[in-house]
């Protein structure tokens, strides 16, 4: 579910002392990405402070949501939201207009509570949202900063319009904005004022359209990592429905949903021979986003949980571990001694594994995980994804 604007700061602080969590060290295999550091989005520099930045930065990030905040809230009142791993939301316009995709109802939901010219506001915001480019790094989800428009819509093919053709260049988004504005207009109040918007269903295989675009992505990481595709697909669409634009209040990132200072700084450090983490748009990318989220899975196999001998086994500790980490695991079979745990979870066989994961594990979330990834696994192989 998206996340309101009222427990963004807080929410803020929390993921910033997460990021200061580290990895452990041990160099693998070759390095695979020359790596840029230099960011676009002003919220993701704040948000990957380096060595010695947390107090300026924890400052900065304060200032910045609780300006980004006060614009929405001025605007939008309680029915503020901001992106979230299922969720693009982006505020234009000085935060008079608001694109929502829901990726989980399948729906655009394009609105403007703009007093003057409402209907020239929401077209405005439609075209914007029809022909946002299928590039996360170049739209900032946390101002009202204009989207450059170009190349390959984000949206195309999971949206047509009233011809049931799919949009990619201006004159077809105008065209369509303006059947929308005069036939599809609905209004509700939104604090004291009107708003005004319209709703745009996704086509039914939305989910799988996204999902074909990281076919060769999935493929190459894949063989690189002899990590299987079919658990690779399943993570993706658990942690952001194929949506690149994905992010958390756990601060992770992309896809595959990676936190910068904990996964992605031990793929940097155990396998890219990098220091540093990875910033929030080397993380959008979703060709380094894949390799980062696929070599992660490489570490846990090979380093923290290599002593799990059967191979369903390590499979389903590995998904669980993706989620509620390498702890967590071990503490479903003993929370005093790792040894034993190990040792106990071994003596088990592959099913009861699996029962213990998803009925034992100390958390809620990642014990509906593993449920939820083997479940996609199964779809992917049987091809529903």
């Amino acid at each position: 579910m998206f996340l309101s604007v009222g427990v963004m700061k807080k929410r803020a602080l929390l993921l910033l002392s997460l990021a200061l969590l580290n990895g452990c060290s041990r160099e693998f295999i070759e390095k695979i990405y020359d790596v840029d550091y230099s960011t676009t989005n002003r919220f993701a520099n704040n948000l990957a402070p380096l060595p010695g930045q947390f107090t300026k930065d924890l400052v900065a990030l304060d200032k910045l949501i609780n300006s980004f905040n006060g614009e929405v809230e001025r605007y939008w009142g309680n029915e503020g939201m901001i992106a979230s791993k299922h969720h693009y939301v982006k505020y234009t316009d000085g935060y008079q207009s608001r694109a929502h995709v829901d990726f989980d109802r399948g729906v655009v939901v394009i609105g403007t509570v703009a007093k003057t010219e409402p209907e020239k506001h929401l077209k405005a915001a439609i075209v914007t949202t029809l022909l946002t480019p299928d590039d996360p790094a170049g739209v900032d989800l946390y101002s009202d900063q204009k989207i450059q428009v170009g190349g390959k819509p984000f949206l195309f093919g999971q949206v047509l319009d009233q011809d049931k053709k799919p949009v990619e260049w201006s004159w077809r988004a105008n065209r369509f904005a303006d059947y929308l504005v005069k036939n599809k207009i609905k209004k509700r109040k939104v604090r004291f004022q009107q708003a005004y918007y319209v709703e745009i269903p996704m086509v039914s295989d939305h989910v799988d359209k996204r999902g074909y675009k990281y076919a060769s992505i999935v493929r190459d990481a894949s063989k690189r990592y002899g990590i299987n595709e079919d658990l690779i697909y399943a993570i993706i669409k658990t942690e952001s429905s194929f949506n690149p634009y994905a992010v958390s209040h756990a601060n992770a990132y992309g896809l595959m949903q990676v936190v910068p200072k904990t996964a992605g700084a031990d793929v940097f450090k155990l396998v890219k021979k990098k220091s540093g983490v990875p910033s929030p748009e080397y993380l959008f990318d979703p060709v380094k986003n894949i390799d980062t989220g696929t070599a992660y899975f490489y570490i846990l196999k090979n380093r923290y949980l290599r002593d799990v001998k059967h191979p369903t086994s390590l499979h389903y500790s590995m998904i669980s571990a993706y989620n509620g980490g390498t702890g967590g695991v071990l503490n479903t079979f003993n929370r005093n001694d790792r040894k034993r745990a190990m040792n106990d979870l071994n003596n088990l066989k592959p099913n009861q594994v699996y029962w213990a994961l998803t009925n034992k594990h100390p958390k809620a979330e990642a014990r509906r995980y593993l449920q939820k990834v083997t479940t996609f696994q199964k779809e992917f192989n049987q091809g529903k994804i």
